[in-house]
């Protein structure tokens, strides 16, 4: 099957007022984007030289300020240029690691958190040790733990895990523990927290969870075992472009039964190497100990 179309449902539309006929983004509205975060993607996905504004398909011009976004079509106005970025984020699926390297990881988000920091859905059983249905997800993916220590991601990391060969990606300051549908959903890049606005949980598709436009909670935001902002400011980038930018990037298959042709139908869809890298990463950087 091809992979489906991301940008399907949208009810906003970007444009630049001076070529009305070419889309420049989109996005599929939630509870809880105002004016202000919507001029705060923009800005991530368009790359301007002068200052700007956005005015409403019936030329009212947008505030920078905290009333909701409506849904309709938005204009760029300036008299500069307006190009949309050439950034393409890091591709990623769902990814549930399981091995070594990720055991003090998981030991450390599960003790620290809790419950899913998103839903507040607690772990009931957490005294006992038994955490079915919930993950410790990684902020930033496993798998690209190459580009972690070429951009030297690591320097933000101040706690470091209990296995040092660990490596600062598996610290418990990039991870969250997530209710496993959420963490499907999270690492797909659908949902987000915003750091610059008071950690507001920011949907991408439609809300089925009564979660947007929420925030993390006191205790969480208090613990000073925290997912830094830095990683959680990433994630947010990632899924402003992967949503917003364009069409969106694609929206791939993670279903596949047994029998069924997992790799025949990574290789015939879209940006087949970078799936198959990632997936391969995902499956070996948990095995492999940090030198």
């Amino acid at each position: 099957m091809p992979a489906a179309n991301r940008s399907a449902g949208r009810d906003v539309h970007i444009y630049d007022v001076d070529d009305p006929a070419t889309l420049l983004g989109g996005l599929i509205l939630t509870n809880g984007v105002t004016n202000a975060n919507f001029y705060s993607m923009v800005e991530i996905i368009v790359l301007f030289d002068q200052d700007y504004f956005l005015r409403a398909e019936g030329g009212t011009t947008v505030q920078r300020d905290d009333h909701p976004l409506r849904p309709g079509n938005y204009y760029i106005h300036t008299n500069g240029s307006v190009t949309v970025t050439n950034e393409v984020p890091l591709l990623r699926t769902v990814s549930q690691q399981t091995g070594t390297r990720v055991e003090s990881f998981r030991d450390a988000v599960r003790d620290r958190d809790r419950r899913c920091v998103i839903t507040g859905r607690p772990a009931l059983q957490a005294d006992y040790g038994l955490y079915w249905s919930f993950h410790a997800a990684h902020i930033f993916p496993l798998a690209y733990e190459g580009h972690w220590n070429a951009q030297n991601y690591g320097r933000w990391i101040t706690i470091l895990p209990a296995t040092e060969s660990a490596g600062t990606i598996n610290s418990v300051q990039n991870g969250m523990l997530l209710d496993n549908s959420i963490h499907t959903l999270y690492d797909l890049y659908c949902i987000s927290i915003n750091p610059d606005d008071n950690y507001k949980i920011v949907c991408f598709i439609p809300d089925s969870f009564g979660i947007a436009g929420k925030y993390l909670d006191k205790q969480f935001l208090e613990d000073p075992r925290r997912p830094v902002d830095q990683l959680l400011r990433w994630h947010f980038r990632q899924a402003v472009l992967t949503n917003m930018k364009g069409a969106g990037e694609p929206a791939f298959e993670i279903d596949f039964p047994p029998g069924s042709d997992m790799m025949g139908e990574i290789m015939s869809g879209p940006r087949a190497a970078e799936r198959m890298e990632f997936e391969l990463f995902s499956r070996l950087a948990v095995h492999i100990n940090r030198i």
